[in-house]
């Protein structure tokens, strides 16, 4: 995935607050997989700790040292510092990987516009990464994302959890087996509340403000200037273009990856969208993801296997149930259907009923996973690279996830070069595959 693509973009996060002294154990004491120690742990840091920042932490934390916490939102970085007696308090990720000097890993859960410029500096430092989905907030960004995590050799892992599953796995021996024939189709949904991820609105005209504990320059990162507002932190970001990438980007990692896995998916040779913003003006549209919207994708034919259509739906768009399933509402939450012409997937289980006691079990020919954040665990001590490290399966997921944003935002079928990684039809589309920088902020 090298980039003829243009200049970079994009960094941030953590929180201000004194720090107490910790007993932080040197490198050299670590040992590595080859050469444990009698306390092989890793010291590891987190960026970002609210929402699942917190939970990422707390899985890594049951087997190894947490010895700094960051965050731009100084009450957030004390209240889960708290739990990790010893663990230092940054606002500045960048201060933070100055200072530390022992630092083995770090895990990043800013929001999407940040994800990239932290963790290319912490790949910089050589240190190992575990970075939420969707990887990034652009497609240029994932392509350097990779890049800087072949170069640096070190354990990567993305935050789609369930790659790590038994599910995730049937699905891949399901379709190796043939039990679906050939796959032609796969549909994937999810039905994000606005609540959760509100959407469609513009730009508020409100300026309360900076609340006293939230250093606001260091939360806007690379993103554009604009006036705090609390529409946007600490949890609501995720439906604004600036800061996040909408339900696509928040639940498309999620939803495709196992499919992407069994079909051996590339680039598609085009991507489209239909949306509720298809007549809503600029400050509407420019601003916020739609409420609802569907995202075709076309994968070309290779080899044995045919061509591959993947439709997405969000906001209760949804796509035409199948027969078998009479009137029995499948589509609710969040969900993949995969379609080949002897049979289904409707997430791990096989349909029709025939059709799955002709087949039975699939043979298992894929090892299972400790879990997801062992994987990693595993990986930075010398273990083998996890189920969605961003060489070989996040960067290049997170990167054909986003380009349905771009669909969305130029309302336009686009073709893809998978060669010069660039739209033949469209300079509007190719200008938001990497979004400018707000000035003092580079990749």
């Amino acid at each position: 995935m090298n980039t003829p693509l243009r200049h970079p973009r994009r960094s941030f996060v953590a929180a201000g607050g004194a720090a107490a002294l910790a007993t932080i154990i040197p490198r050299h004491v670590l040992g590595t997989a080859l050469q444990p120690s009698a306390n092989n742990k890793l010291n590891v840091a987190a960026v970002g700790v609210l929402g699942m920042g917190s939970a990422d932490i707390g899985e890594v934390a049951k087997t190894e040292n947490v010895v700094a916490i960051c965050d731009v939102d100084a009450e957030a970085a004390r209240r889960v510092a708290a739990r990790y007696p010893g663990a230092r308090i940054y606002a500045d990720y960048r201060e933070m990987l100055e200072q530390e000097k022992d630092l083995d890993a770090v895990m990043v859960a800013t929001p999407d516009h940040t994800h990239a410029v932290i963790t290319v500096a912490a790949l910089k430092k050589g240190k190992h990464v575990f970075c939420q989905k969707p990887l990034t907030h652009s497609v240029y960004e994932a392509l350097k994302v990779k890049q800087a995590a072949a170069e640096a050799k070190v354990a990567t892992q993305m935050g789609n959890q369930g790659q790590a599953s038994e599910g995730a796995r049937l699905i891949c021996e399901y379709i190796w087996a043939g039990a679906l024939g050939k796959v032609r189709e796969i549909h994937s949904w999810s039905n994000r509340r606005p609540d959760i991820s509100p959407r469609q609105i513009p730009r508020p005209k409100e300026t309360p403000p900076v609340p006293s504990h939230l250093n606001w320059d260091l939360w806007l990162g690379p993103a554009p200037e604009r006036p705090y507002h609390p529409c946007y932190h600490p949890f609501a970001w995720r439906g604004w273009w600036d800061f996040g990438t909408g339900v696509l980007g928040d639940i498309g990692c999620h939803n495709l990856s196992a499919a992407f896995k069994a079909l051996k998916l590339g680039w598609p040779e085009s991507v489209e969208a239909c949306s509720t913003h298809w007549n809503a003006p600029p400050e509407i549209k420019n601003e916020t993801a739609p409420l609802a919207s569907i995202v075709t994708y076309r994968f070309p034919a290779q080899g044995d296997r045919p061509e591959i259509v993947i439709r997405w739906y969000d906001g209760g768009m949804m796509p035409p149930l199948p027969k078998i399933f009479g009137d029995r509402n499948i589509f609710e939450g969040d969900g993949t259907l995969i379609v080949g012409d002897e049979g289904m997937l409707l997430g791990s289980t096989l349909l029709p009923e025939s059709r799955a006691k002709e087949v039975g079990k699939p043979p298992q020919v894929l090892p299972r996973s400790p879990g997801h954040y062992v994987e990693w665990v595993q990986a930075c001590k010398g273990g083998p690279p996890p189920g969605s490290n961003f060489v070989d399966h996040a960067a290049h997921l997170a990167a054909v996830v986003l380009m349905g944003n771009i669909a969305i935002g130029v309302q336009k079928k686009l073709y893809w070069d998978p060669v010069n990684l660039r739209f033949t039809n469209s300079d509007e589309a190719n200008a938001l595959l990497n979004p400018p920088y707000r000035e003092g902020w580079t990749l």
